[in-house]
C-alpha cells in the first residue's frame, strides 16, 4: 500500500472529566474541512493516552462521554469521499488502568516525577498489559476498515517493574548490570512488535503499522524494519527544531522504504488549542518533505466535541493545495548524493550528536548533496565519505574502509576521528602524521588556500585540536598557529583568549591519497558557535576532494536548500530548490513568517544523461538550459518558498 502524500494526525486525547464527546461531529462538516485541507489522509483515533476508546468496545471501555460510535463514523466520512484512515492506539499509555492495575507500569531504575504533577504513567510490555493492548488492537482489525495502525508511545526501555525482575533473574540476567537490564529491554519491545504483527495479519495481513517512538534511530535498521513505513515525527516548534527533520530523512532514503515528515499546525507542540503556525512555516515544511523525497504528515488535535477547526483546515490547505499540485513529481524517487556523512548515532549510538548536526548544517549551507549513513551502507555510491569528530574506526566499519579507499572513494576526517592515539598513528593516508594533542586551546588557523568568504587572516579555533605534521607527499590547506600563552590565573589577556603569537604549531588540515584531515572537531564547534570560517575551511576542503565532480552547483544563498531526486520511472531529474529562514521567538521557539523571494538563481548539474527538456514544475515552464558536455546550466528567475526544476533525459 503506497503512502499517500497530504496525511493529517488528528490527535484526540481527551480526559474521561469531559462530556459531550463527538457532540458537535458531522459527517459534512468533517467532509469539508477535509477537502479544505485537501487531506487524503486522516489518522483518526480508536484509543488515547487516557486509555478510552472512541467506539464501542469489548476489548477496552468507551469514553463516558461519548454516546455513538465515533471511530466508525469518521472513517465513513473519510472514506466516502476518498481519504484514508490509519487508525491510532496509544500503546504505551493507558492512564484510566494506572489505578486498576499499577502492577503493569513501567519502572526507571531510580528517579519518579511527584504524584501532584499532572502526567501520563508508562505502561511495560512485559506484562499482561500486553495483551491487553492486542485484544484491543485485534478488535479494531475486525470492526474497522483501517488502512494501518499507528502505534504511539514505544521503544526499548530498560524495565524494572516486578514482572521484569522475576524474568531477568529467572533468564540468569545480571539486574544490577545496567547494560544486561537494556539488552533485555531490547527482546521485550522485540517480542512486542512481532506480537503486534502476529496479531493483525491474523485478520488483515499486510496491513501497514508503523511504532512511534519520536525518533528514527540512525543505525537501527532492525528497528525501522519493525515497520512497513516510516513517519518521521519532527515538529520544528515542538523540541525537534529545524536540524531534525533533513538529518533524519537523509539517514531514512538510504533504508529503501517509503516515509513521511511529520510536522504539525501548533505554534508550540502536541496538544495545544487555538495554537497555530503562520501558513508560510507550514508551506516550507510540507516542500522540505518533498524535497527530501518523503510524503507529508501534519499534526492537529480534535475538538472534544468532535467539530473540525475551520482555521486549522485553512492553514493546512494552504500547504497541502501545493503538495497536491507537486506530488507527480515527488514519488518513486532516489536522491542524487556526493557525500556520504557516517552517522554518529549508527556508531555510537547518541542521539543529537552535535558533530552531525554541525556537519549537516555545513553540508546544507554549502550546496553539497549527501545523504547520512550507517555501516550497512553501500559506500561505494559517494565521492566523500565524512567521518564527524569522534569516529572510532576499528573491525568491520575499519575493513569496509579500507576497501572503499583502495577503490579510489575519498575520506573526510577531523578530531578524533581515523586517529589511533595508543600508537600515535593517522589510519589513513592524509598526507599528515599526528605529533601530539595540541596543549593550547584555543589556537588559530591560517588558511594556505583561497577562500571563498574569508579574507585570508589568522583565525580562532575555540575548541581543543591535534598538532599534525605534513607528510612529503601532502598536500597542506591550512597551518595551526598557536596563542602567547592559554588562559590561566597565573597568565591572561584580554577578555577572552590570548592573541595569536606567530609561532606555527604545524599544520592544521592536510589531503593525502586517501583522503582528507582536519585537525580540530570542527563540525561539534560549527554546531557550538556557528563561526564562518570553519565552514569555509571545511568547504575548501571537501571541495579539493570532489575536484571538479560536484553533481551539482548553485547561487543558491546559504539558508536556501538543495536537492537533486532521480525519478528513473519517468525518465528525468527533478532539482528541488527552497528558501526560508527561521527566526527566534520567544526563548526556543523558531518560526518561519516571511517567506522572501529570490531572484535570478543559476544551477550547474552533472550528469552523463542527455537532457532533451528542462521546465519549472507544477507550472510546466519551459526554461533554456545550455549542456555542454555532462554539465547542465540553467538559470531559475524567481524562487518563492520552493521550486522544482525538470530535467527529462
Amino acid at each position: 500500500m503506497k503512502l499517500n502524500f497530504r496525511q493529517v494526525h488528528l490527535d484526540f486525547h481527551t480526559s474521561g472529566c469531559i462530556d459531550g464527546i463527538g457532540s458537535a461531529f458531522s459527517k459534512e462538516q468533517f467532509q469539508s474541512m477535509l477537502k479544505l485541507g485537501h487531506v487524503n489522509s486522516i489518522t483518526v483515533f480508536s484509543k488515547c493516552h487516557h486509555g478510552y476508546a472512541y467506539h464501542p468496545s469489548d476489548a477496552n471501555e468507551m469514553h463516558p462521554g461519548l454516546k455513538f460510535d465515533l471511530l466508525k463514523a469518521q472513517i465513513e466520512a473519510a472514506h466516502e469521499i476518498g481519504v484514508k484512515t490509519p487508525v491510532y492506539l496509544s500503546a504505551g499509555y493507558d492512564e484510566k488502568e494506572v489505578a486498576k492495575h499499577p502492577q503493569w507500569l513501567h519502572m526507571w531504575k531510580e528517579g519518579h516525577d511527584s504524584p501532584l504533577i499532572a502526567r501520563y504513567h508508562l505502561f511495560c510490555f512485559n506484562t499482561p498489559y500486553l495483551d491487553y493492548l492486542l485484544e484491543q488492537i485485534r478488535e479494531v482489525c475486525e470492526r474497522y476498515d483501517a488502512d494501518g495502525i499507528f502505534l504511539d508511545i514505544v521503544g526499548e526501555r530498560p524495565c524494572y517493574c516486578p514482572t521484569c525482575m522475576q524474568k531477568m533473574i529467572e533468564k540468569g540476567i545480571d539486574v544490577q548490570n545496567e547494560d544486561e537490564v537494556e539488552l533485555y529491554g531490547k527482546e521485550v519491545y522485540a517480542n512486542y512488535t512481532k506480537r503486534v504483527r502476529e496479531t493483525i495479519d491474523s485478520v488483515k495481513p499486510g496491513l501497514p503499522v508503523f511504532h512511534n517512538g519520536g525518533h528514527i534511530s540512525a543505525g537501527r535498521r532492525d528497528l525501522a524494519h519493525m515497520n512497513t513505513h516510516l513517519e518521521m515525527e519532527s515538529l520544528p516548534t515542538g523540541g525537534w527544531g529545524y536540524d531534525h527533520f533533513p538529518m533524519s530523512a537523509a539517514y531514512g532514503r538510504v533504508l529503501g522504504m517509503e516515509y513521511l515528515g511529520m510536522t504539525g499546525k501548533f505554534h508550540t507542540t502536541w496538544g495545544e488549542f487555538g495554537g497555530f503556525k503562520h501558513k508560510n512555516a507550514l508551506r516550507y515544511e510540507a516542500a522540505l518533505s518533498l524535497a527530501n523525497g518523503a510524503k507529508c504528515s501534519i499534526g492537529d488535535q480534535l475538538h472534544p466535541n468532535g467539530e473540525m477547526n475551520e482555521t486549522t483546515y485553512r492553514l493546512i490547505g494552504a500547504a497541502y493545495a501545493e503538495v497536491e499540485q507537486k506530488e507527480a513529481w515527488c514519488d518513486d524517487v532516489e536522491s542524487v548524493a556526493d557525500v556520504g556523512l557516517l552517522s554518529v548515532e549508527a556508531i555510537l549510538g547518541t542521539r543529537d550528536e552535535p558533530s552531525n548536526v554541525g556537519a549537516m548544517r555545513m553540508l546544507l549551507e554549502g550546496k553539497y548533496l549527501f545523504d547520512v549513513l550507517d555501516t550497512e551502507c553501500d559506500f561505494s555510491k559517494y565521492k566523500v565519505i565524512i567521518l564527524p569528530d569522534c569516529i572510532p574506526v576499528s573491525g568491520s566499519l575499519k575493513e569496509k574502509l579500507d576497501g572503499y579507499t583502495k577503490n579510489g572513494g575519498k575520506l573526510l576526517a577531523s578530531g578524533d576521528s581515523c586517529i589511533d592515539y595508543e600508537s600515535g598513528s593517522v589510519l589513513y593516508d592524509f598526507g599528515c602524521r599526528f605529533e601530539s594533542v595540541s596543549e593550547y586551546c584555543p589556537a588559530y588557523a591560517v588558511p594556505s588556500v583561497p577562500l571563498k568568504n574569508c579574507d585570508p587572516g589568522t583565525y580562532v579555533i575555540y575548541g581543543k585540536g591535534n598538532r599534525i605534521s605534513l607528510t612529503e607527499t601532502g598536500t597542506e590547506l591550512a597551518k595551526r598557529e598557536q596563542p602567547y600563552f592559554n588562559r590561566s590565573v597565573e597568565h591572561f589577556c584580554s577578555h577572552q583568549h590570548a592573541p595569536n603569537s606567530g609561532i606555527i604549531e604545524g599544520s592544521a588540515i592536510t589531503v593525502g591519497a586517501d583522503g582528507a584531515y582536519i585537525g580540530w572537531n570542527i563540525f561539534n564547534e560549527y554546531r557550538e558557535k556557528g563561526s564562518l570560517i570553519l565552514r569555509e575551511l571545511f568547504a575548501a576542503t571537501l571541495d579539493t576532494l570532489l575536484s571538479k565532480s560536484k553533481s551539482l552547483v548553485t547561487t543558491l544563498p546559504a539558508q536556501g536548500v538543495v536537492t537533486l531526486m532521480n525519478q528513473k520511472n519517468k525518465n528525468r531529474f527533478v532539482n528541488h530548490l527552497l528558501y526560508a529562514s527561521p527566526v527566534k521567538r520567544g526563548k526556543n521557539i523558531e518560526v518561519i513568517e516571511d517567506i522572501i523571494p529570490l531572484y535570478s538563481i543559476d544551477v550547474t548539474v552533472r550528469t552523463d544523461k542527455k537532457i532533451n527538456r528542462a521546465y519549472l514544475a507544477p507550472q510546466m515552464t519551459e526554461i533554456p538550459f545550455i549542456q555542454c558536455g555532462n554539465e547542465v546550466s540553467y538559470t531559475v528567475d524567481k524562487i518563492e518558498n520552493h521550486q522544482m526544476v525538470v530535467l527529462d533525459y
